[in-house]
């Protein structure tokens, strides 16, 4: 059990990159991208694909990341210059991307990494040579935690790009992205740019998408055509999970909620498939279940908030007329 619990905190710490890129499009643009399952599969594309062809993990992982980049921009194009449906435009790109990963991959559905130098492997092997390595796994064994390393340094990629993204987010560019998802009109009233605003936007997001997948990717042995169905999904629970559970008051605080959601939803959904009633191929009901959970937990939970007030300020009200009788017939004696 603690095996599969470290593992789930590993992978959702990953995907967190991705639920960090759905923020961006979804919560902070008001932009419903659908791009998000196709650009997760392009970026663990063209990083497996670089990998076995001899190049370095991590020019691999970079140019993974400007591949989920071009895809995003191409996205906001689409929508701002060619006048199409935001929902639409994140549907069409998504279906392009289907074909244009598996050129990528050489007209395979699956690049496998077995045997190859990725990330991972060269995290591991830094890890060794710093002579700590085992009498640290050892003292972790006893929790079924063979290799904390790629834990440590996916903690610590994941959180460099949450205070870029809390730095860029705060900057006069960021301000207006920001801007711009709450009231375009306005801000396009102060001769702001609001379409390349967008294409940036939605290339910023949907590159820590591809970034989030060609990490999976490289960690996982594999890069697949299919890996990416239900990606939208998984970055919008980890986004509504996290904020149901540390509110929105700041950018930062916000960043890591989703963060932090990203961790939770992995560790619910490896909780429910220890069950023994559960199967594998239910992962996607379980999903759903988690997200309508997420939507309607802070509704409930605001209305029976909303209900006290009110018979809070009932009681109140009947508590102060009493005074106010006596103190109407006492001024008329």
């Amino acid at each position: 059990m603690w095996t599969a619990l470290f593992g789930s905190v590993e992978t959702g710490i990953i995907y967190a990159l991705m639920a960090l890129g759905v923020y961006i499009s979804f919560r902070v643009l008001d932009f419903p991208d659908l791009t998000v399952d196709g650009s997760f599969v392009t970026g663990s594309a063209i990083a497996a694909v670089l990998i076995t062809s001899g190049q370095s993990p991590i020019i691999a992982t970079a140019a993974g990341t400007a591949g989920g980049f071009l895809a995003g921009c191409i996205t906001g194009i689409l929508h701002t210059k060619g006048k199409i449906n935001p929902l639409l435009s994140g549907i069409l790109m998504m279906i392009a991307l289907y074909s244009i990963n598996l050129r990528i991959m050489g007209g395979q559905s699956n690049v496998p990494l077995l045997n190859e130098q990725t990330i991972f492997t060269m995290i591991t092997e830094f890890w060794t040579s710093l002579g700590i390595s085992r009498p640290v796994n050892q003292s972790l064994a006893g929790l079924g935690i063979t290799d904390p390393s790629i834990i440590f340094t996916a903690l610590i990629l994941t959180f460099i790009v949450k205070f870029i993204t809390d730095y860029f987010l705060k900057t006069e560019v960021g301000m207006a992205l920001r801007a711009t998802g709450d009231n375009k009109s306005m801000i396009r009233s102060f001769s702001a740019n609001t379409d390349g605003l967008i294409i940036l936007g939605i290339g910023l997001s949907n590159a820590l998408v591809a970034l989030s997948g060609a990490l999976v990717a490289q960690q996982g042995g594999f890069a697949d055509a299919g890996m990416g169905v239900g990606m939208i999904i998984i970055g919008l629970a980890s986004v509504i999970i996290g904020e149901a559970l540390f509110g929105t008051k700041s950018i930062a605080r916000t960043t890591f909620a989703v963060i932090i959601g990203a961790v939770v939803y992995r560790i619910v959904v490896t909780m429910a498939l220890l069950a023994d009633f559960l199967e594998t191929g239910d992962m996607k009901l379980i999903t759903a279940v988690i997200v309508i959970g997420a939507l309607i937990t802070p509704k409930l939970i605001e209305s029976r908030r909303e209900k006290k007030r009110r018979l809070r300020k009932k009681a109140e009200l009947s508590k102060a007329s009493p005074a106010d009788e006596r103190g109407e017939q006492n001024a008329s004696t």
